[in-house]
């Protein structure tokens, strides 16, 4: 199964515009892994699987967003830019903030969306504390995403904050999540989301499992959240 086959069972379809800007992001991304640490995976085929592949994943369950013309994601920890910026190339509609805390990574973005002649999409070099407190940010988003590996309580207080009332905070994570899910129902409901569902699936033509978290908010997150920085690691709501 190719790379073009496996993302149409998850119901995306890319143009020979799309397929290049993979190709690009593909070669930008080892160019830069020479010199800083981005990511230890760096053949190509498992780029597009393990990186490229795994963030698109969720446009099997796209009709929770993919239909809103207006969409707006921010991907909290976005490190080299996983998943929000497959996201932008899938959905070139959808406008994307890719947020970090590590500044050279944020220039390696730039450079990504200079070269692949993006638009509608920024890099914001900024902790998910202060971005979640800044009010061109918060609640703003229809739909925050993470690849982040951090505990679903913690990941909930970092992303939860930015998403607008009716929209989903998705949450990519691995291996057996239903007690980390039902650990973290206390904390969603203090943030002012609600879980809907945990959808799992097999990565098509692989063995690789992945689960979404889908959360969607209900109600404003109370300011007094996210605490201050470290905190929401150190001592997850629960």
């Amino acid at each position: 199964m190719n790379f073009t086959e496996q993302l149409n069972e998850v119901g995306i379809v890319l143009n020979d515009t799309q397929r290049s800007q993979f190709d690009k992001y593909f070669e930008i991304l080892v160019e830069w892994n020479g010199f800083m640490n981005l990511t230890g995976i760096t053949e190509y085929e498992e780029v597009l699987v393990k990186h490229f592949l795994d963030s698109l994943a969720v446009g099997k369950y796209s009709e929770k967003f993919a239909g809103n013309p207006e969409l707006s994601i921010i991907d909290v920890g976005t490190g080299a830019g996983f998943p929000g910026l497959p996201l932008k190339i899938a959905y070139p509609q959808a406008k994307v903030v890719l947020l970090d805390s590590l500044n050279k990574r944020v220039k390696f973005l730039d450079e990504v969306i200079t070269q692949l002649g993006l638009t509608g999409i920024t890099a914001v070099h900024a902790r998910a504390e202060e971005g979640a407190r800044n009010a061109a940010y918060r609640e703003q988003f229809d739909i925050s995403v993470s690849r982040a590996v951090a505990n679903l309580s913690t990941l909930v207080e970092y992303c939860l904050p930015f998403v607008k009332a009716g929209g989903y905070f998705i949450a990519y994570k691995s291996g057996d999540i239903d007690a980390e899910a039902e650990g973290a129902k206390r904390a969603v409901s203090l943030l002012g989301g609600r879980i809907e569902s945990v959808e799992k699936m097999t990565l098509p033509g692989t063995d690789i499992e992945r689960s979404f978290v889908f959360v969607k908010k209900e109600k404003p997150t109370p300011k007094k959240y996210p605490r201050k920085a470290g905190l929401p690691s150190k001592e997850p709501l629960g």
